[in-house]
């Protein structure tokens, strides 16, 4: 089903759909951040993306819970969009010898998946409230929220740091 696919004909199937894309979204990611700690070499950067890979199993647990609120199957749709980010992260990463160059190249790679992150989640919080979900609303708060620490933290680490040893 592509994103304005014949089946989405109401608000609420928007939402459900868009639920599903990020609910895949976040498992693609629970799949990518391993390697991601795995390749950066900045301790700070390491404990960063693991803190935020339990963030992310825990979002996964909201999501499941805004899914059983809202009285249907928990499922994901394929989101090309994070597909794309994720591999485009991989190949970036795969090409970077320097270990500064490849943190600065990671911290990148994670904001880009952030936002994307936050773009969804922002969007399905208004879409709930406008549905009158304001409990689903409160769960998917609770991940935007998440997500724009993480990057925050993310860009706190770049400018104060690690860009310029990889400058």
């Amino acid at each position: 089903m592509g994103f304005f696919s014949k089946d989405i004909k109401t608000m609420d199937d928007l939402f459900v759909h868009t639920l599903r894309d990020i609910y895949y979204a976040e498992n693609q990611i629970v799949k990518a951040l391993p390697e991601m700690i795995d390749k950066a070499t900045d301790q700070t950067l390491k404990d960063g993306f693991e803190k935020h890979l339990q963030e992310t199993h825990l979002q996964i647990e909201r999501l499941e819970q805004v899914f059983a609120q809202h009285g249907v199957e928990v499922s994901g749709v394929n989101c090309p969009a994070i597909d794309g980010i994720l591999e485009e992260a991989d190949d970036i990463a795969g090409e970077v010898d320097d270990d500064d160059v490849l943190d600065a190249a990671l911290i990148a790679a994670a904001q880009a998946v952030e936002h994307y992150e936050i773009t969804r989640y922002g969007t399905l919080v208004a879409w709930a409230k406008q549905l009158g979900r304001h409990d689903c609303a409160a769960l998917l708060q609770q991940n935007l929220d998440e997500e724009l620490k993480t990057d925050k933290a993310l860009t706190g680490m770049a400018e104060n740091r690690i860009n310029a040893a990889a400058a």
